[in-house]
């Protein structure tokens, strides 16, 4: 997993970006009908219509553990597996595409993290597919970790927990 070294790193000229990916602009000819549909789910038609094709984009497969990146940002987004939160306390917050992003409260670090992940990885008893996930979040940490171009900050996210559990 490369940390890309040009996180906002070099001033761009002109219009900013409006897609972290590669994009290019396209000519669509479309009924007033589904013009109205589109606006209604964002005024900007190209992020519309992105909106909706992201539950197709959902099926396609990812990475175990990569970088989801906007600006200058990113964040680490992982397929969700209950051995991760259980061995290393951390949180997984489930994303409208099955992937999850990583949570932790104030007395976790991403060196401990890192630290404790290396430990689990350690033990041999960690099953084939968790240690997947495992390997590309270390990987991706300690790429950070060793990089000139960015850094690692520790953010907070809000997560409302439900009090009640569903069947």
């Amino acid at each position: 997993m490369a940390i890309r070294e040009d996180l906002g790193t070099a001033p761009r000229r002109g219009r900013p970006r409006k897609f972290q990916d590669p994009s290019r602009s396209v000519t669509l000819t479309l009924p007033e009908k589904i013009i109205d549909a589109l606006e209604a789910v964002d005024h900007d038609l190209s992020r519309a219509v992105v909106r909706l094709a992201q539950p197709e984009m959902a099926k396609q497969p990812h990475p175990t553990a990569e970088l989801s990146s906007f600006g200058g940002r990113s964040i680490i987004v992982v397929h969700p597996t209950r051995t991760l939160e259980q061995r290393t306390g951390v949180f997984l917050v489930t994303l409208p595409d099955g992937r999850a992003i990583i949570a932790f409260d104030e007395s976790m670090t991403p060196a401990r993290l890192e630290l404790k992940i290396q430990d689990e990885l350690d033990d041999h008893r960690l099953p084939d597919e968790d240690a997947k996930v495992f390997e590309a979040i270390r990987d991706i940490l300690k790429e950070a970790r060793r990089s000139q171009a960015v850094t690692l900050q520790q953010r907070s996210i809000m997560v409302i927990q439900s009090t009640k559990r569903r069947k």
